[in-house]
């Protein structure tokens, strides 16, 4: 039977420090076609883990639906956001990302002593840690993660329908044959980020 290990080490780190909250903060959604970038910010309660966090895309669908549920309850604050692709298209996928995370961690309701984050520097008033992969080695960052990405999914299935026609909600925007195929048929529709989608449409 595999044990569960949470991946603590940071979360440890600063704790020994006396740091009481520890906020992980991730987006999703930075390579499709369309829809917005979303990002999700959390500060987790560290005396109650919960089993099988990890990075959103090790998770199955089916997990990622019942440990969104179960992050919720759990956490002490957490805040979801995310940028549209029009400011996309304005600033550039990079700056909309820094915006959205940065948006995350402000919407808390709880002030982190520290944010701990997947590989972005942020100009934040908070202590901030950047870390490389940091969604597969930060149990609070891995939780961010699948916040954003579980979100960010049913937000386009919605798309899927309110757009027919490219796949939203098999695709979730990313630039798979079908839906590239359809933007040539069809053209763009007002989600598509137009910067994206310059090399094959307009």
């Amino acid at each position: 039977m595999k044990v569960y290990i949470p991946k603590l080490e940071f979360e440890n780190k600063y704790l020994e420090l006396g740091y009481q909250y520890i906020a992980g903060v991730d987006e999703v959604g930075r390579g499709p076609l369309a829809g917005p970038v979303v990002c999700a910010s959390v500060i987790m309660d560290l005396s109650n883990i919960i089993e099988g966090i990890d990075d959103s895309k090790k998770v199955s669908e089916k997990k990622r639906e019942m440990l969104y549920d179960k992050i919720i309850e759990n956490a002490v604050s957490y805040s979801i956001c995310e940028v549209s692709p029009e400011e996309i298209d304005r600033i550039n996928i990079l700056e909309a990302t820094k915006k959205c995370m940065k948006n995350a961690v402000l919407g808390l309701k709880t002030q982190p002593n520290v944010v701990l984050v997947d590989a972005v520097k942020l100009d934040l008033p908070y202590k901030v840690e950047p870390i490389i992969k940091g969604d597969l080695k930060s149990y609070t960052i891995g939780a961010a993660s699948i916040l954003a990405k579980v979100y960010r999914d049913r937000l386009m299935k919605e798309y899927g329908e309110k757009f027919p026609g490219y796949g939203f909600e098999r695709n979730a925007g990313y630039g798979t044959k079908e839906h590239i195929e359809k933007i040539k048929e069809i053209g763009p529709c007002q989600i598509h980020r137009k910067t994206f989608i310059k090399n094959f449409w307009g």
